[in-house]
């Protein structure tokens, strides 16, 4: 059985790449200088980027591929204009793209999109396309607040969304909900804006009905789900208090977390509190997803294997197999962290991979 991390960012990108995206930012600041193109970066530059990083931790925690997209919080959705946005998502793409064909065996690609505050999703729309159909990638990282911290866009459930959940259904690919940087001071971006934005996502899908309208659609949520796996019972008495159904039909069908919390005792807390019934969905999940990678393999043609995972860490997902050491997909940014026949404290004799 396969193990993989669902949740791994390009967080060692080349130096050429950054500077790339300083000349962007230098031009949004003084629209006469020339527009930037993308680094000329080497193959040897990728490999020694990657070799000693996230290639290095997949090996040792005994994962098979990641999942791999450009880094999260340097997507920087609330930077610039549509434009911009779009050339910074097509580098950030094409650079995974390179680093899955130089490891196709590793990795497999996960999409940036070019989202920006207060405009239409065609453009995110037509990336994802891209990244899917020319580049290979099986999902792509959908942030449900563009601006930074400041949540001026509409709930998830909202109509707003809905183009672009549409376009994830019809490719069949998932996507995970991910945050950018943030630039409201009161929340650190690491620290406290991603693990908002995971219990705000959660809590949005509970208020709303939004799988009714898209009962094929596969949502991410990583870092552990943030505060909703440690606060389970409070999230199922607000579902009975606002007279929506059962948690277990109305959003767990549909949405995933990883294992992405850094500490397996953290790992290990958040996955007794789901039901056995979340254990059965995830396993499907996990067969959609492996089948999902493996066809792509085979029809692309460059094999869709990514992931870009922190120098720091990898994180495995909640996603569980029929098999004791079964497919795991794990989020992406933190470390894979333990096989699963290596821990055995999960119910039901279930291991995490």
């Amino acid at each position: 059985m396969l193990i993989i991390d669902s949740h791994g960012h390009y967080t060692t990108a080349p130096d050429g790449h950054q500077a790339f995206r300083k000349a962007q930012l230098a031009r949004l600041e003084d629209p006469s200088l020339p527009l930037p193109a993308p680094a000329n970066i080497s193959d040897d530059e990728i490999r020694d980027s990657v070799e000693q990083n996230q290639l290095k931790l997949l090996k040792e925690r005994g994962a098979d591929l990641t999942i791999f997209s450009p880094r999260a919080s340097a997507m920087a959705h609330h930077i610039g204009d549509p434009d911009t946005a779009m050339d910074w998502a097509r580098a950030n793409n094409d650079l995974i793209k390179r680093v899955v064909e130089l490891y196709p065996m590793n990795f497999v690609g996960g999409a940036q999109l070019p989202q920006v505050t207060g405009e239409s999703l065609e453009g995110p729309i037509e990336e994802l396309e891209r990244a899917v159909k020319e580049l290979g990638f099986v999902g792509c990282n959908l942030t449900p607040d563009p601006s930074g911290g400041h949540w001026t866009s509409p709930p998830l459930t909202d109509r707003y969304w809905y183009p672009i959940y549409e376009k994830l259904v019809e490719l069949d690919v998932p996507a995970m909900i991910h945050v950018s940087a943030s630039c409201n001071p009161c929340f650190h971006a690491t620290g406290a804006h991603y693990i908002n934005a995971d219990t705000t996502a959660f809590m949005q899908l509970v208020q709303g009905d939004l799988f009714a309208d898209f009962p094929d659609l596969r949502l991410i949520i990583p870092h552990g789900g943030g505060a909703v796996p440690y606060h389970w019972g409070r999230y199922r008495g607000l579902a009975d208090m606002l007279k929506q159904p059962d948690l277990s039909g109305h959003v767990m069908q549909n949405v995933f977390f990883d294992t992405a919390c850094i500490t397996s005792r953290a790992s290990t807390c958040c996955s007794r509190s789901l039901t056995s019934t979340t254990f059965c969905l995830r396993r499907r999940w996990s067969a959609q997803c492996v089948a999902s990678i493996r066809r792509l393999a085979t029809t692309s043609t460059t094999p869709s294997i990514t992931s870009t995972t922190s120098t720091s860490a990898m994180k495995t997902s909640t996603k569980y197999s029929n098999s004791t050491r079964g497919a795991s997909i794990r989020d992406s940014t933190r470390t894979l962290r333990h096989k699963a026949d290596e821990r055995g404290c999960f119910p039901d004799g279930q291991r995490m991979a």
